[in-house]
């Protein structure tokens, strides 16, 4: 891994970062090492023209994606611990497509798509467990290894004998990662090591596949998936969107950094936004994290000539000891409180460290104009592994709040929501042909769009 010095970017790149406290100063000033990856920047100039508001809009624009995005690029399905036995599968949707993804006999994991060959029904309609894989329309079966089992009527098909690997259910790739599990429909797709690139020496350090599905949150937003997606792809909101965190929360200052194969935005907490007009105390930053009201007494004080990350950070520690044990002394306070937040193209979002969250943003089914939002907790545990969480499914007008394993995530996902469905309708009304992009706050959503322009306008993901 290599450092990039901030100032090497070009001049018209503007300010590498708001004025102001770094995440690299807060990092000289923590309490424990802190580990080589967050000492790495990598800020990058991509340009400054607009990005095409027809990307949002067009329904051509989502038919390509579906032909040449998501029919061949590497997609999160499902933990490995959702399908932990032989026969557990789930089904994985995206842009009209299906795909079953399933617990084989030895124990591997295979995925092919979810249709019968005889006449085309989804083979299954939800996650379950199966000794086979039967066709409820007709009856053909499979074995889990996708082999041809069963031709109801076999004599009046004698042509299917005579072509034995058409009736052989078609895979896809699948790889797996972290407890990940991937896959990508083109079998001719180059390795998921390779999509992953810098991802996987940046999490060597965080050990996900040792945690488990402590909660999994879905909701459908009326908004294209990339809307949804592009809010929380970058902390330059947080001043209008979520004023009421701006005590402890270091918004625009927040480190942006971009590599080949993944990016992230790190924003750091219990240190104050610099848009704020005053300096506000480290006991009033320790009780905005906490959310206490201003009629309550705080739970804990911050020690006189301590800080509230150092405060918040010995607090988490002692949170996680039970069930990560003592390596949570190892770890720096940035990694016990801060927002590391990674983004692996084209929809995966998982956070470093301890902070539990992976976000995910789908279409919702063949809509280009709605998509599904989820959000998963990845927590540590102690002895043996639970069992993952089932989907909490909120209705398109739940709030977040009927969600209380969220926390206060759930407060502030509904604010981020409210936007995204007027975001749509002004993408639609708007007679500007493009978003324009800050260049160094934004940096992450202008790589995505760059991977974009490579895989859906170019057709050249190479």
């Amino acid at each position: 891994m290599t450092t990039t010095d901030p100032t090497d970017q070009a001049s018209a790149a503007g300010a590498a970062r708001s004025p102001g406290l770094s995440f690299q100063d807060l990092l000289d000033a923590d309490t424990h090492p802190v580990p080589d990856v967050l000492r790495l920047q990598s800020p990058r100039y991509l340009g400054s023209d607009d990005i095409s508001t027809e990307r949002y809009t067009s329904r051509e624009w989502h038919e390509l994606e579906r032909e040449r995005l998501w029919k061949r690029v590497w997609q999160f399905a499902c933990r490995e611990e959702h399908i932990p036995k032989p026969g557990d599968h789930i089904v994985y949707e995206i842009a009209g497509l299906s795909y079953l993804v399933m617990r084989t006999t030895d124990g591997s994991i295979k995925a092919f798509p979810n249709a019968c060959l005889h006449r085309g029904r989804q083979l299954k309609d939800h996650e379950g467990h199966c000794s086979e894989i039967r066709c409820a329309f007709h009856g053909f079966a499979w074995t889990l290894e996708g082999e041809l089992a069963d031709v109801p009527a076999a004599w009046d098909f004698p042509h299917v004998d005579q072509r034995p690997e058409d009736f052989r259910l078609p895979e896809c790739a699948v790889d797996t990662w972290a407890g990940f599990v991937f896959i990508n429909p083109d079998p001719d797709c180059g390795s998921l090591q390779d999509h992953l690139g810098e991802l996987i020496d940046h999490f060597e350090v965080w050990n996900l596949e040792d945690r488990y599905v402590e909660a999994h949150v879905s909701r459908r937003i009326e908004a294209n998936w990339k809307v949804a997606q592009e809010a929380f792809s970058e902390a330059f909101h947080v001043n209008a969107t979520h004023p009421q965190i701006l005590t402890y929360l270091g918004d625009t200052n927040s480190q942006v950094d971009v590599w080949d194969r993944c990016a992230r935005v790190i924003t750091a907490t219990a240190t104050p936004s610099p848009l704020l007009p005053h300096m506000p105390t480290e006991q009033d930053m320790f009780r905005a994290t906490l959310d206490v009201r201003v009629d309550q007494d705080a739970p804990y004080d911050v020690p006189e000539g301590s800080t509230a990350r150092a405060t918040l950070a010995a607090l988490t520690r002692e949170r996680w000891r039970g069930a990560a044990g003592d390596r949570v002394d190892t770890m720096s306070d940035a990694e016990m409180v801060d927002s590391i937040d990674y983004t692996v193209f084209p929809n995966l979002h998982p956070w470093g460290a301890f902070n539990r969250i992976v976000y995910r943003f789908r279409p919702n089914g063949d809509d280009h104009r709605s998509c599904i939002m989820e959000c998963f907790f990845l927590a540590p545990f102690s002895g043996e592994r639970p069992p993952p969480a089932t989907e909490h499914k909120l209705g398109v007008d739940d709030p977040w709040t009927d969600a209380p394993e969220l926390g206060m995530l759930a407060k502030v996902f509904e604010q981020d929501v409210f936007n995204m469905a007027k975001v749509q309708t002004g993408l639609d009304a708007t007679r500007k042909p493009g978003i324009t992009l800050s260049n160094y706050q934004e940096a992450k959503i202008r790589w995505l769009h760059d991977l974009f322009t490579k895989w859906v306008e170019e057709d050249n993901p190479s």
